[in-house]
């Protein structure tokens, strides 16, 4: 069917939308499109500029509706092809945006708008150092394009060359002062860089200018959570809450706050929404309901599964024997790393390893949520310590290794695992321990079982350790070699919590913004009494910490200091 040729004024009712929706005035702006759309319903400017109105309100679905439209008109539109990548990505479909973007830049290879948005969509796709390629071209040919300029940033926040990054968003913020995005992503990698009152300032300012970029107020939150201003970082989540009640990241980074300061009410009620939170692999699937402490459990049986690392597994099967006072039979399904130490704990009635075959149950408890379960208070922490125990077999085992050093014996783990989101500011260098490695007297045994690359050359080297590490096939192992020494020294990991859970004397190295469990300004955590824990007194100062740790050290074993 022949095209009917548009009214005379079609052409002015688009101009008269574009002109509203460059002045941001899009709820008139999408009354003219739609007026156009009525004129002549196949019209590419139309179709394309109003697809594009959709983007920008967050509807990526009728923006790639619309704007597909459009290319059916118009197939070689480098600017159609380039808006519809960028709804594409929003909806999550990134492989088919870098091809849309791509068939862009073949028609038209040095268009601005398509190279960024191919930078954006390789961001997207986790590519960052070909994504700084795109930027870079844009920036080739217009220095002060704001978005690449922005954009290349977050690339290089994505490689954790953040101070690069902070140059570029300081360009983009010559361009155009007080931009929110560049302030936003600014505080993000001031926020990487541990410079966390600066982060807030930028945030402060985004937050300003924005007021309703969620981001900007949850991220804030962290950055003053980890300047221990935890009412604060609260008071900001609130915000986000208050916009988008069921943001589950400020949930969550809520519960941390609460827990941290002690109120384990609302911070573990907060802490249910883990489970939706960005990044978080979805639960288990059980076939029974979950336990949250309503039903009676008596002649039931109740699978408790692990769900986060091993530390957070030893801290909460603490509560295994109160499940079985209350009569139920109690399954763990756990790591198997962890199998053969927990067969020994009271009330359990079997142990599982991941990805075991479960037995037939009643219900299901994920561990992190038994403290909610049992209403857990700082006053009410089950503290009967040790629930867990060294095998007379693992004792036996490493006894002989052990018995012959002098005394003190102190076992060491200066590190967690380097994926762990907070291991830049909770992990040592072995080279840090050096205040403590000098204290006469001492053996020292490293229960390390993953090492750095420098920490291993170290190791190598270092006669006043005895590296068990690689020696250790799962807890039961540490736990014995734990059991044999007279003092455990661990930063915040897993070694800490078995550490505690046997009940043995340990220091724990706290950094400046502690894990939840460890609160603030205490020296004794309430889950386990056993421990003495030295906490940084400023961001990153290990050096005094270790110091200290080794003055008691001295003190508790009636040592000599070093002159």
């Amino acid at each position: 069917m022949a095209q009917v040729l548009p009214p005379a004024h079609l052409a002015q009712v688009i101009g008269q939308a574009l002109a509203l929706h460059q002045q941001g005035r899009l709820d008139e702006a999408e009354k003219l499109y739609a007026r156009a759309l009525k004129l002549q319903r196949d019209n590419f400017d139309a179709l394309h500029l109003l697809g594009v109105l959709n983007q920008q309100r967050g509807k990526p679905g009728e923006a790639y509706r619309l704007i597909a439209s459009a290319l059916k008109v118009q197939p070689n539109s480098p600017d159609a092809l380039s808006n519809l990548a960028m709804a594409q990505s929003a909806l999550q479909r990134h492989d088919e945006a870098l091809k849309s973007v791509d068939k862009a830049l073949s028609i038209a290879p040095s268009h601005g708008d398509a190279l960024n948005n191919r930078g954006n969509v390789l961001l997207e796709l986790k590519r960052p150092a070909e994504a700084i390629a795109a930027f870079d071209a844009v920036l080739a040919k217009a220095p002060r394009h704001l978005q690449a300029r922005i954009n290349r940033g977050n690339a290089l926040t994505e490689l954790g060359r953040a101070p690069e990054a902070l140059a570029d968003y300081d360009l983009a913020l010559g361009v155009a002062p007080g931009h929110p995005l560049a302030l936003y992503n600014r505080g993000n990698a001031l926020r990487s860089l541990g410079r966390y009152q600066e982060a807030v300032a930028a945030y402060d300012g985004a937050a300003a200018r924005m007021p309703q970029h969620l981001n900007a107020w949850l991220n804030r939150g962290q950055a003053l959570a980890a300047l221990n201003r935890h009412q604060d970082a609260i008071a900001s989540y609130g915000r986000v809450l208050a916009v988008q009640p069921d943001f589950a990241d400020a949930h969550f980074n809520a519960a941390m706050s609460f827990l941290t300061l002690g109120d384990y009410a609302r911070g573990f009620a907060e802490y249910e929404w883990r489970w939706k939170r960005t990044g978080m692999t979805a639960p288990k699937a059980f076939r029974r309901p979950p336990w949250l402490g309503e039903e009676p459990l008596g002649g039931k049986t109740i699978v408790l599964h692990a769900e986060q690392g091993l530390g957070d597994t030893v801290q909460f099967v603490r509560y295994v024997p109160r499940l079985a006072q209350m009569g139920a039979r109690v399954v763990l399904d756990v790591p198997p790393a962890l199998k053969a130490l927990f067969s020994g704990l009271d009330g359990v009635t079997a142990v599982i390893g991941r990805g075991e075959p479960l037995p037939p149950y009643d219900a299901h408890c994920p561990l992190g949520s038994l403290p909610l379960a049992f209403k857990t208070q700082v006053s009410n922490v089950p503290a009967e310590i040790p629930y867990l125990r060294a095998g007379e077999a693992a004792l036996q085992k490493w006894r002989p290794r052990l018995e012959g050093l002098p005394s003190p014996r102190i076992a060491l783990a200066w590190s967690g695992n380097a994926s762990h989101p907070n291991d830049r500011n909770r992990s040592l260098s072995l080279a840090q321990l050096e205040p403590l490695l000098s204290v006469p007297g001492a053996s020292f045994i490293s229960v390390q079982r993953e090492l750095r690359d420098g920490d291993a050359e170290t190791l190598a080297h270092d006669t006043r350790i005895l590296n068990l590490g690689p020696e250790l096939n799962d807890f039961s192992d540490t736990a014995a070699v734990l059991t044999l020494a007279d003092l455990v020294i661990s930063v915040d990991t897993s070694v800490a919590h078995l550490a505690g859970a046997l009940g043995r004397p340990a220091f724990v190295l706290v950094p400046f913004q502690p894990d939840w469990r460890w609160m603030l300004d205490r020296h004794a955590s309430p889950w386990y009494p056993a421990m003495r824990l030295y906490r940084q007194t400023a961001i990153g100062d290990w050096g005094s910490v270790i110091v200290r740790a080794a003055d008691a050290v001295r003190s508790l074993f009636s040592l000599a200091s070093k002159v």
